[in-house]
């Protein structure tokens, strides 16, 4: 099975649609919608905890008889501007309402009921730069591990042409505290301009999975284990919005042992 995910756009315009079942996993789901105004999705997750995040544009939002109204404060993911997001528990009924076209990311993990519905608003998110040099890339924490959730772990990552991301390598495939625990993960990715791409490799240390990828505007990467660096080519910008989930919600990682000299300088 290919871990590359192409778009493809359905008629209520839903253009990826990752689920446990397609991507032969447990936990992670994920979808991303494009919507006209005016345009109206309903949803319903019987067994699974989501997070809504509205990558661009303005929506309406009811999720039972809580009203959350013109959401969404960039027009493009590029802008130097954070997201707006929704926690939304198991087994609650959504209905989004575009008020311009949107562009809506779903993240999808177990949820067990333990934390109600809230807006995330981008003042409460945390921003960080990691790296140095050609390997320095802008971290905005959407749903983090400090942050109330039964499984979801959520970010968005941007990475300036030319540079490399989720570099030097490294893999959460083990559960293995506190050396590391085990995460599914999706990378949902942008491209600036679009007709532009960027690589993802993923691979193990056995190389019983070793793939790499001309990653197109749009596309998703599933990384069910290994490492799973990311390389932007000159003249184009990455954005990629990554979702994980696994038995425990904790993100601890493994740095690629080739590799740990860079961190070690």
């Amino acid at each position: 099975m290919s871990l590359l995910s192409r778009p493809k756009l359905s008629s209520n315009g839903c253009y990826q649609d990752i689920t446990p079942k397609s991507a032969n996993w447990d936990f992670v789901g994920f979808k991303a919608y494009e919507l006209e105004p005016s345009q109206t999705l309903n949803l319903t997750e019987v067994d699974n905890e989501l997070c809504l995040v509205i990558l661009s544009g303005k929506a309406d939002i009811t999720v039972e008889d809580v009203e959350f109204y013109n959401l969404g404060d960039r027009m493009s993911v590029f802008e130097d501007k954070k997201p707006h997001a929704l926690y939304v528990p198991n087994n609650h009924k959504i209905t989004i309402k575009a008020l311009t076209k949107i562009e809506l990311a779903i993240a999808a993990a177990p949820g067990f009921g333990n934390y109600p519905v809230r807006h995330i608003k981008p003042e409460e998110m945390t921003n960080e730069v990691r790296g140095e040099g050609a390997n320095t890339r802008s971290i905005c924490n959407i749903l983090p591990e400090q942050d109330e959730a039964d499984s979801l772990l959520v970010v968005e990552v941007k990475t300036p042409a030319g540079n490399w991301s989720s570099y030097p390598p490294h893999k959460h495939d083990s559960d293995n505290i506190p050396v590391e625990t085990y995460l599914e993960e999706t990378y949902y990715h942008r491209i600036n301009p679009s007709q532009g791409f960027v690589f993802q490799r993923v691979y193990t240390d056995d190389l019983s999975i070793d793939e790499t990828m001309a990653v197109e505007d749009k596309c998703v990467v599933l990384v069910p284990c290994g490492y799973h660096p990311v390389g932007v080519p000159y003249g184009y910008d990455s954005y990629y919005l990554n979702v994980m989930a696994g038995p425990k919600r904790q993100w601890i990682f493994k740095n690629h042992p080739d590799h740990q000299w860079m961190l070690d300088k």
